[in-house]
Order: structure tokens, then sequence, then C-alpha cells
């Protein structure tokens, strides 16, 4: 028989009042939301942080259309980068809405004329050069050059800075979560990727953030490592075990637990004298979780991944304290001899006490959620988890706001989900033999891969034995961190070494080559880090030519792709931009030259505006870079 949820809501009619006064309340927050931005944005030109350009100009629009339009109710502020050249850099295509709001007033409502009215009532400011109105009631938007060169100027002294956000958050964020005594498999690749890109990203916009590894390292599998230790290493308390490796350990206890009813006696003991913090036992737990995590820190150095651990056994003792508070504020039911809870909206409820008195998955990720909300005063938690586990995590949410630990007015809380790697063949990645892939033995075939790579260009024909060694692992653990986060994280992508070790498109091959070409320009007209900077004090960035403006509007494209995938979590959007970047690059160099050279190969001329504005597109490569987890290299 299903279970039915006593807490469900019913559908009720909401009164007309109450509507009208949400509504208004929506309005009043968005107002105080594009005021919060606008303040931002004027601290931003006035600090010096970089801003968003098309929100700058959406909010311009934004003030002028309400000192134009007073009596339009939530008027559309559409404004968007322009398609074409001829139309200017954004366009704001409001004046058509407005004009079917207007005529519904049954007042005048002629496009073109409203579009001048919304052009009259335009704030001064430095960001734009003109505007026009172009059809029917389009507006044409055009930057001025000169605040645009400012802009990168101020870059090549002060470096690639973040845009201002309106509010610095105490984030946490929970990825990776490997199991003890079980080797971190390709499953673990996009959590820890995924996770660590997000990171580096809130840590970049200046947040608080608090990167937590909720390792599995508790629970009954460990009566079975302990018994097994116990009798295959019985002076383990003298002499450290020499177990190197654990995955082979596990095999061994398994086959012994599946096999002989007494060691599983004896493993059920260790269970339960674990759960009672014997002090032998807890001795014992303790070196197979430190040979986990010496195999953990391994992968985790290699791919440059920084983490707090903090396991299921961290919250053993809050179990217990939630169970508590929960039963005291009658949220949990009795079912089979079960304690469950079934909060509202879901259709599955957790388990927080087994009938035999144990908990569960449910009970320790309810202690993390009330751990990270009220004691570690977090207003932001991400859980960084494979889309499987969706309806786990409503369940949790929910259930933490029905406890009154959540409330989604002071704090923010989301599951980030992933798809899965899929192989050649379209089925979940694995071996030919059939087993999960190891992440130790895919980071080495990427080295392999990415050496044979190198080899094939001659490289260590150019570089040092040093320069080639960080070629090598810039290619390596750059391609498969870029092949996994240039895919939208929420579908599953297929693993292929041979396609992201392509050098022509949108890979992470393609941008490394990309940026150390940038970098050798500067370097071939003999011009160091010290004298960009002093140039930088007194030469513009040129953007006479098309191909230079095209490509200075790129660099200024960057704050507003920070801010867009801090706000939806899909980090493909800055892959996708980096492509953009790399190709107008590519674009500007084949059309304008930078360093001119005599027949004898010596240097007759140097563009030094066109060698600033390399540099503050390698520095924004860089900091794209940076924010992947993808450590480039300047010579390769």
């Amino acid at each position: 028989m299903a279970l039915k949820n006593p807490n469900a809501t019913l559908l009720v009619d909401i009164p007309p009042e109450i509507a009208k006064l949400k509504a208004e309340q929506e309005k009043l927050k968005y107002q105080r939301n594009i005021l919060a931005r606008k303040l931002a944005e004027e601290e931003a030109l006035s600090t010096g942080h970089m801003i968003s350009i098309q929100l700058y100009v959406q909010d311009l629009f934004w003030v002028a259309i309400h000192n134009a339009f007073p009596d339009v109710k939530d008027p559309a502020v559409m404004v968007q980068q322009s398609t074409q050249e001829k139309f200017g850099d954004y366009q704001c295509n409001s004046a058509m809405p407005i004009s079917q709001a207007l005529k519904k007033q049954g007042k005048k409502a002629v496009p073109s004329e409203i579009a001048e009215a919304i052009i009259k009532d335009l704030p001064e400011n430095d960001v734009l050069s003109k505007v026009e109105i172009a059809g029917p009631g389009f507006i044409n938007v055009f930057l001025n050059p000169s605040f645009v060169s400012q802009v990168l100027d101020d870059m090549l002294v002060n470096g690639v800075r973040p845009p201002i956000v309106c509010e610095k958050k105490h984030v946490c964020v929970d990825l990776s979560s490997p199991n003890v005594a079980k080797e971190m498999h390709v499953g673990h690749l996009r959590s820890t990727i995924i996770g660590d890109s997000i990171c580096r990203l809130l840590e970049f916009l200046g947040h608080d953030v608090l990167r937590l590894n909720h390792v599995g390292d508790w629970g009954t599998q460990f009566g079975m490592l302990i018994a097994h230790l116990m009798e295959k290493f019985p002076d383990y308390l003298k002499v450290s075990p020499p177990i190197s490796d654990l995955q082979a350990f596990y095999k061994e206890s398994k086959v012994r637990f599946d096999a002989d009813p007494e060691f599983k006696k004896r493993a059920y003991q260790c269970v339960v004298q674990l759960q009672s913090k014997e002090s032998n036992i807890i001795k014992a737990w303790k070196m197979i979780c430190a040979v986990s995590r010496r195999d953990f820190e391994r992968i985790y150095e290699r791919l440059d991944v920084k983490l707090v651990e903090r396991g299921e056994s961290f919250y053993q003792d809050m179990m217990i304290e939630v169970v508590k508070e929960l039963e005291q504020k009658g949220l949990l039911q009795e079912d089979d001899g079960r304690k469950i809870m079934f909060p509202p909206e879901c259709t599955i409820p957790l388990t927080v006490v087994k009938s035999d008195g144990g908990y569960t998955y449910d009970t320790s990720d309810l202690a993390a959620i009330r751990n990270r909300l009220l004691d570690e005063q977090c207003n932001w938690l991400i859980y960084v988890v494979d889309n499987g586990q969706s309806i786990h995590f409503d369940g949790i949410f929910a259930s933490a706001r029905m406890a009154g630990w959540y409330n989604p007015s002071v704090a923010k809380v989301e599951h980030v989900g992933f798809g899965v790697v899929l192989g050649e063949d379209k089925k979940k990645f694995k071996t030919r033999s059939g087993d999960t892939v190891k992440l130790s033995d895919l980071l080495d075939e990427g080295l392999r891969r990415a050496a044979e790579k190198l080899k094939e260009k001659e490289r260590e024909k150019v570089l040092t034995a040093e320069e080639l060694k960080s070629a090598q692992e810039a290619v390596a653990f750059g391609c498969i961190k870029y092949a996994d986060l240039s895919h939208c994280r929420t579908n599953d992508y297929v693993f292929s070494f041979d396609k992201m070790l392509e050098d022509k498109g949108n890979t992470a091959v393609y941008l490394l080559y990309a940026y150390t070409r940038i970098k050798s320009i500067a370097r071939s007209a003999n011009v160091d880090r010290a004298a960009i900077e002093q140039a930088a004090q007194s030469t513009s960035v040129s953007l006479d030519h098309q191909k230079e403006w095209k490509l200075g509007k790129a660099l200024l494209q960057f704050p507003e792709i920070v801010i867009k995938i801090s706000e939806d979590l899909l980090i493909h959007s800055l892959c996708e931009y980096m492509y953009e970047l790399a190709t107008s690059f590519s674009e500007f160099y084949d059309s304008c030259y930078c360093i001119e050279k005599g027949a004898d190969g010596r240097i007759k001329s140097i563009n030094m505006g066109r060698i600033l504005l390399c540099e503050a597109t390698a520095m924004v490569l860089e900091q794209c870079f940076n924010i992947l987890g993808i450590q480039p290299v300047e010579k390769m």
C-alpha cells in the first residue's frame, strides 16, 4: 500500500486583494534589486572594478523607460547584444511592448515616438557614444570607444578584477564525496571538477566559500573492514598494517562477509563497537580512513583541488540531536517500526530512524544541512551531486524547511545536478572488461596521450624538460577538465580522448595553444610585463580597426558572463565565451600586424596599442582558465 503524505498542501484560490499585495511586493523587490545593482555599478565605476556593460546599459534604459512612462505597469526592459554591426553594439527593443501596453489603456502609441521618448530620458553617462532609432522603434546603442579603451587600460595596470556583487555570501559547496575504502572512479570526476570550478568562480567574486568533501567514512561496511583488519593484522595496534591496495583489501573482506557466517557475525559486532566508539575499534577505523585519504589526496593534488574533509562520521553525534528535535516538534511518524518524515509536496518520505534503531543517509544529510545553515551560518548551500539524487535532495530541502532550519528568504539552497559520463558507445563509461574506470588510471592515460601529442608536434626540440612537463600536465588535466566543463552539466556527455585532444574547435588544446601564441607576441617584441604596465599609462589600447573593436568589445563581456554563471552555475557558458574570444583574437591577428619585421628578420616597428590589446586578451583568458581550474603555460 502506497504511503500518503499527510502534510501535502491543498490548492486554494488566492483572494484578489492578497494577489494584488503580492504583485506589489514583487514589483518593489524588483525595484530594490535594480537600485542595489545601480549603486554597485556606480561604485564599480568609481573604484575601478569591472562592470557588466549589458546590465549597465539595461539599467540606463530601465531608468529612462520608468521616467518616460510612469503609468505603464512593469514595462519590459529588453536590452540585448546586436546581431549585426550596423545595428550598433546593443539594442533596446522595448518600444513595441510598451506600445501594446499603452493601447490597452486607450492611449496613442506609436513605437517610433515611444523610442524617441525613451532616448530623451536616458541619464547622462560616459558609456554610450550615441543611440539611434531604426525601423519601427528599435533603439540601436553604440558604445563609447574612449570608455572601452579606458576599461582595458585599467585592466592592463590593475589586472582582471571581478564585478562588484550586491551581497557577499557565506557559501558551502558540497562536492566530490568519494567513499572510504573504495577508489575514486570516473563517476566522481564530474562532481569534483564542476564543484571546484563553482568554488573558484564564487571565490573570485569575493564570496566566503567553504569547500566540503562529504566522504562516506561511516556505516556497516566498516564492521566488515575492521574485522578483516583485526584478523589479518592482529598486532595492528603496535605495527601499522601495510595496506597499500585498499580496494583489494575491501574485496577480500567482502568475499569473507558473503561466504562466512561467523565472520559476518564478528563484522556486525564491530559495527556496534564502532558506534559505541570503543578505542581499539576507532583506531582501526582511523587507519583505514588514513589509507583512503592518502589515495584521495594524490588525485586532488593532480587536479589542483582544495577541500575540507567532513565525512558522515562528523555528523554522528548531531544525528541524535536531530532525531530528538524532530520528535519534539512532532514531525516524525511511525511506519512499520521505522520513523519517517513526510515533508510537504514530496511523494517519498525520508527514513530518519530504521526499524533496528539505526540511522540512514537521510538522517546524516538532515544533520549536515542543519549544521551548515545554523552552526556554520551559511546563507548559500550548493550540493554538486548527480541528477539521480534530485528527488532525495528535494526531500532533504523540504524537510529542513519544515523543521524551521531553512528559510528561503534568508538562505539559498540548491542541488546542482549533472549527467553521467558516457563512453563512445553512448553507454556508461567503463573499461573493456566492464569495470568502472578508476580516476587515477584515467589521469595516467591523459598524461600518456598528452606526451604523444607534444611529441607529434616535436615540442621536445624547443622546450626545456621542465617546460615540457608543465605543458604535458596542462594538456592532460586541462583537456579532461575542459571536456567536462564545456558541456552543459545537466546533460550526459561522451568521454573521448581523441576529441578532447584535437587542436581545432572548442577544446582545451586549442585554447591553450591560443594563449601561448598570444603570450609569445610580446616576447617576440622584447616587451616584458613592466613595459606593458608602463605603456598602459601612456598608450591607449588600439581600437580603430574593425577587428580591434570586435576584440575589445569581446573582452568587456567577461564581467557579464561571470555574473550570468554565478546565477545559473552553468560553467559551459564561460567555455563558449573563451572560444569566441580566442576566435575574435585570431581574426584580429590575421588582419592587424603587431610587429613589423624587415627582410633580415629584425624588428622595424612595434604597434604598442595592439600589443596592449594582445596582453589584455591573455589576461582575460588566464582568469577564465583559473576559474576552470586549468593551469595555462606560456610556452607549449
